[in-house]
């Protein structure tokens, strides 16, 4: 057989061949057919939303995913793995309104529901053809030909079945509570897409210390005493503009406070204010306390104090109480008192009192309903009782609150502020510089003399997850799933989940779950899962349906009973006992259909959809049962928990969530065993990616240029996983560059003297004790790796699999087992050495073809087939088994050693810039351990020809030779030895030349080197230390570790001579290379050279030439005047230029 040959590395055209391949052969679903009967490996695709293109961060989700099940299917297992879309929820529907120039008010109005449906449903897959592509293109195996399709009927229906589950178990219920509410959005929100990365930011709002003037009266007789002046309550808010709808204050039950006789610092009216004792000087500068209060004059910049006899605790506060600090609405009977609360802190900058607004803070609404103070509600138009800032984030409009409320209820005052949006990014039509509403209201409070510290204040405010506008915390009704009933359940269940990295499985998740409050599954929008409960209009009777089958029947009797004259289900040829999805695509389960349905309740009456949507969330945590549907009901896949998914860690408290919860309370066990959470894709200077900033890198045009297994290699193998990856392009290059084209050069020379000798692959092995010490050596070490990286794999470390690949492929295969055994490929019979050869290095790249395979799933398919070309793929190939049996760890540490003496021997040349092909005379290496001296002493010839050194010797006295130093490592003994440093330090400093030869020979045997102190003794071990040498005249030295050596670097002349040959050897082989010639071919060379580089050139041919010959295949080597070069090559020498004219022999 012959292995074909390339001209070059192509990764980008090997993509390409490899995936019309695929798709020629139907590769994926063939590889489901040859795993046939095969114990099934459970895979969960998160589904993406297809409204939007693909970008970077994608590539590294999708190719985790893939390398891993890719890696399930060479180890035996049968991996289906189907994709889906997320059709529903706020990403598609602000996109559609963007799109046609609405807004949420809009619709029903200027487009019907109708209509509006129709248009997210075909935005929603606009970038199917980006998306498939590119799931294509970096070799994601995955089913796009029978997705699942979360606004699919079936699928709907199936997450009503689920709703029906919970329901059934009393955990969905109707309730009225404060949730956060997105004004941009037109929806409330749950708890977990408020706690998306990034939706908690700082923000610089005005912020506002306001006095509450107490109430003079028996209850607060106590405050009054002594006082000549009014008494006011101090209370900070970050919020100003919730101050309209305070109805009491809260203090903290236990915690003291006291009263300060001062002045208002803008108006200068002396005033009493009541404080929390521990935030006197938050308030009140200590620089004032010594200035008598009747030298103060307004304006005065220090405003002075006086704390008055007394203190109080909180408890003795409460029930007190004060004027409204706004007086625009009346909230009714129980309003403006202190009441007590467990959450009240004495954080700095507070003043240990809270404004409560119930109406705009779930704390706020508990401790008032506990001390009865009733929230402040205005009444709209319709007459019903609403929070004063209505659903778009404007204080309530005039004409759009109840005209009779409005007069006996609503100030005149009022009116300035009616319509005001409470945050300006709620308009779009104001200018970046535009007072807030915050501004405006402390500004009318100073001039009132209501507010005693105005200023601006850095905080964390949560933000819309898809508008990236503020929240507001708002009363509504909504649906909700208990969540917190099954609380213990879902961490229980999560201690048996392997999270990658466990981290997050105990931190941000575990301590997510540890806080969970319950599901706010209600959404106030029309493109989404329907809520599938009706109710009557008292609320009394209510029916949950979970299924199409139960809908039909229930519609049924709802005719019946003069409730609906038609069954529309009926009217548009539904079966109700026919599953099939052309069945179900005669209608239509999302509104407005499902709004003209009404049912009939056991007592007759009628009973209508209640008109909220569904989380999107539960879409997809519902796809393990609703992607098989209910035609599957019954079946082990229905439901089935998967044994591994991976998604960004944005889904930590989003798909992953609610998985686990939608698991937990229909099935009670987990939705997942296994789960990477990756992080995020990053710019190279670590800012996140975003169009704004000019910093988004297309993930097209980086494989355009790079290929898929270049990018796939650099972001699973840059970084862990679950690390942000800084991308950089540059990393992309020099993956390609280093790994795959170390790897390319690899077969390239295999398959040159392959086809050469005709080398077969079926030919009997050669016995691998019969072997030579290389070829076992790196058989070994192939062995080993085997393990290891699959030892990696199983414990889904991608990125170390990878990088032991790449490690053994760059630093052994190609640096050391090609380049020492090269000229075993060269010329000669196919003895039993040379086959060896062939057979070792075909053995390697097929292993490393299997086992990089799940990771570049291309260039390995076609390195495979090139090395296999009878094979169908690598893909359906087992990984590599490990052979203990020719596995040698002796062999394997003495390899090690000679490498790691080759490289500080390479290191010294470097140093000095005495290049590898001069020849050097001597190594002398200090014996410290009998055992490396055993090692050595058996790789020492093939270190000595590695390093172009003559000889090597070993020595036990390095007196007067080497001396050695060695400094201790404060970073790693401070952890263990705090207080020991300054004496082990002083004790490093008195070490002698014999005990850091002790410690090498220590650490040499793995064991620690014990350093006895006066204080305690201190156990040494490699990392502990670093020993470093001091050069001798005429020699360099080097130490790594327990090993040290030195190097002689003086230059004879027979060595430059014989480094002169050497450089000669190189420049006609690379001539000979250029020219084209063949590797048999003989030739002759001609040198034309000047001065002194034609004496030394001379010199060296008059001792080398043979040798020069026979390494070039030259016939002749003859030399001459560069006057006479003629159409020779210039070639670099020294500093200067010869010239080499080099011909294909005529044959004789």
């Amino acid at each position: 057989m012959g292995f074909k040959e390339y001209k070059g590395l192509d990764l980008v055209g090997t993509g390409k061949e490899i995936l019309e391949r695929w798709k020629r052969n139907n590769a994926f679903r063939r590889s489901l057919e040859v795993r046939e009967g095969a114990p099934e490996f459970i895979f969960f695709e998160g589904p993406p939303s297809a409204n939007g293109m693909p970008g970077i961060h994608h590539v590294l989700a999708r190719s985790i995913k893939d390398s891993i099940c890719r890696y399930k299917t060479q180890s035996g297992y049968r991996v289906d793995r189907r994709a889906g879309w997320d059709t529903h929820g706020l990403p598609v529907e602000l996109g559609v309104e963007k799109m046609l120039g609405i807004t949420k008010e809009d619709i029903g109005t200027k487009i019907s529901v109708e209509d509006y449906n129709n248009a997210c449903r075909k935005e929603v897959m606009k970038y199917t053809r980006e998306w498939v592509n590119l799931t294509e293109r970096i070799g994601y195996w995955v089913d796009m030909n029978d997705p699942y399709v979360t606004y699919d009927n079936r699928y709907i229906e199936t997450l009503w079945y689920l709703l029906k589950d919970i329901y059934g178990k009393g955990l969905l219920y109707k309730g009225y509570s404060i949730q956060p509410y997105s004004p941009a959005a037109g929806t409330g929100l749950s708890s977990h897409e408020l706690n998306q990365p990034g939706c908690y930011r700082d923000v610089k709002d005005t912020t506002a210390v306001v006095q509450f003037e107490v109430v003079k009266n028996d209850a607060s007789s106590a405050l009054y005493e002594g006082c000549g002046a009014p008494v006011y309550f101090l209370a900070w808010t970050t919020t100003p503009w919730t101050l309209p709808s305070n109805t009491a204050l809260c203090v903290g039950p236990s915690i003291d406070y006291v009263r300060v006789a001062s002045f208002n610092p803008y108006t200068g009216a002396p005033a009493v204010y009541v404080v929390a004792e521990v935030l006197l000087h938050e308030h009140f500068s200590p620089k004032a306390a010594d200035i008598p209060l009747e030298d103060y004059r307004p304006g005065d910049k220090l405003v002075p104090y006086k704390v008055l006899d007394g203190k109080f605790k909180g408890s003795e506060l409460a029930g007190i109480s004060y004027r409204q600090l706004i007086p625009w609405f009346n909230p009714g009977e129980g309003a403006f008192r202190v009441i007590p609360g467990d959450y009240v802190t004495t954080d700095a900058g507070t003043t240990g009192i809270v404004h409560i607004a119930p109406t705009f803070g779930a704390d706020d609404d508990r401790v008032a309903k506990a001390s009865g103070v009733p929230p402040l509600m205005v009444i709209d138009k319709n007459g019903d009782r609403q929070a004063q800032v209505d659903r778009k984030g404007r204080f309530y409009r005039i004409e759009d609150m109840d005209p009779a409320y409005v007069a006996a209820n609503v100030s005149d005052d009022y009116r300035e502020f009616a319509g005001r949006y409470v945050k300006n990014a709620y308009d779009s039509s104001l200018p970046p510089d535009a007072p807030t509403l915050d501004v405006d209201l402390c500004v009318m409070l100073k001039q009132q003399g209501k507010a005693f510290k105005i200023e601006k204040h850095v905080h964390t405010y949560p933000h819309c997850w898809r508008t990236d506008k503020p929240v507001l915390y708002y009363p509504l009704n909504s649906w909700f799933i208990r969540t917190t009933a099954v609380k213990d359940r879902m961490i229980e269940l999560n201690s048996t989940i392997n999270w990658k990295p466990e981290s997050t499985g105990t931190g941000r998740f575990g301590k997510w779950l540890e806080n969970i409050q319950d599901w706010n599954l209600s959404r106030s929008r029309f493109w989404g899962t329907p809520l599938p409960v009706w109710r009557t209009e008292d609320g009394r009777e209510e029916k949950c349906i979970g299924s199409l089958k139960e809908l039909y029947s229930e519609i049924e009797a709802a005719v019946a009973a003069g409730i609906m004259t038609t069954n529309p289900l009926k009217d548009k040829g539904f079966d109700p006992d026919d599953m099939s999805k052309a069945n179900y695509d005669k209608i239509d389960l999302h509104r407005p259909y499902v709004d003209n349905i009404f049912l009939v309740s056991p007592s007759g009456k009628k009973m209508v959809r209640e008109t909220d949507l569904i989380d999107v969330w539960f879409d997809s945590g519902a796809m393990p049962y609703a992607q098989e549907g209910l035609r599957n009901l019954g079946s082990p896949k229905f439901g089935c928990t998967a044994d591994f998914i991976a998604e960004g860690v944005d889904q930590t408290r989003g798909w992953f969530y609610t998985l686990h919860a939608i698991n937990t309370m229909v099935s009670d066990k987990c939705a997942f065993k296994t789960v990477i959470s990756n992080g995020l894709v990053l710019d190279k200077d670590g800012n996140k990616m975003s169009k704004r900033l000019g910093n988004a890198v297309d993930p097209f045009a980086v494989l355009d240029k790079f290929g898929p297994d270049a990018l796939r290699w650099y972001m699973l193998t840059n970084s862990q996983p679950w690390d942000n990856l800084k991308f950089d392009e540059a990393g992309v290059d020099e993956v390609r560059r280093k790994f795959f084209g170390t790897l390319y050069n690899t077969y390239s020379f295999f398959a040159l003297y392959a086809n050469i000798d005709s080398f077969d692959p079926s030919a009997s092995q050669v016995e691998m004790s019969r072997r030579p010490e290389l070829d076992r050596w790196i058989i070994s070490l192939l062995n080993t790796l085997v393990r290891n990286v699959r030892e990696a794999y199983e414990a889904y470390d991608v990125t170390l699999a990878g990088r032991l690949v790449q490690e053994f492929v760059c630093d052994h295969v190609s640096n050391w087992y090609v380049r020492l055994g090269r000229k075993r490929f060269w010329g000669g019979n196919m003895d039993e050495d040379k086959l060896s050869a062939y057979q070792t290095l075909y053995t390697i790249l097929v292993s490393v073809a299997k086992l990089a395979a799940p990771i570049a799933p291309f260039f390995m398919e076609r390195l495979y087939l090139d090395l296999v070309p009878e094979a169908e793929s690598v893909h359906y190939e087992p990984m590599p088994e490990y052979d203990e049996s020719v596995v040698d760890k002796d062999l394997e540490e003495r390899m090690e050693l000679a490498q790691r003496a080759s490289s500080m021997v390479l290191a010294l040349r470097r140093k000095v810039n005495i290049k590898v092909r001069q020849p050097l005379s001597k190594i002398i290496i200090p014996v410290i351990d009998n055992k490396v001296k055993t090692q050595l002493e058996k790789v020492k010839q093939l270190l000595l020809g590695e390093v172009n050194v003559k000889e090597a010797e070993f020595i036990s006295d390095t007196t007067g030779l080497i001396t050695k130093k060695i400094k201790p490592n404060f970073k790693t003994l401070g952890k263990i030895y705090g207080k020991q440093m300054k004496e082990i330090a002083a004790a490093f400093g008195a070490i002698s030349q014999d005990e850091i030869s002790a410690i090498q020979a220590a650490e040499a045997s793995g064991v620690p080197y014990v350093l006895h102190l006066q204080s305690d003794d201190v156990s040494l071990s490699a990392g502990d230390y670093e020993i470093t040498s001091e050069d001798m005249p005429g020699w360099l030295v080097a130490s790594d570790g327990p090993l040290t050596l030195a190097l002689d670097i003086t230059v004879t002349d027979s060595l430059k001579k014989e480094g002169v040959a050497r450089e000669l050897i190189n420049r006609i082989q690379n001539l000979r290379k250029s020219s084209g010639f063949d590797v048999t071919d003989k030739i002759d060379v001609n040198i034309y050279a000047d001065g002194e580089d034609a004496e030394e050139i001379a010199g060296a041919l008059e001792d080398f030439e043979g040798y020069i010959a026979a390494q070039t295949l030259s016939r002749s080597i003859s030399v001459g005047r560069i006057a006479d070069k003629g159409g020779a090559s210039e070639v670099e020498w020294g500093s200067a230029s010869i010239f080499i004219g080099v011909r294909k022999t005529v044959s004789e």
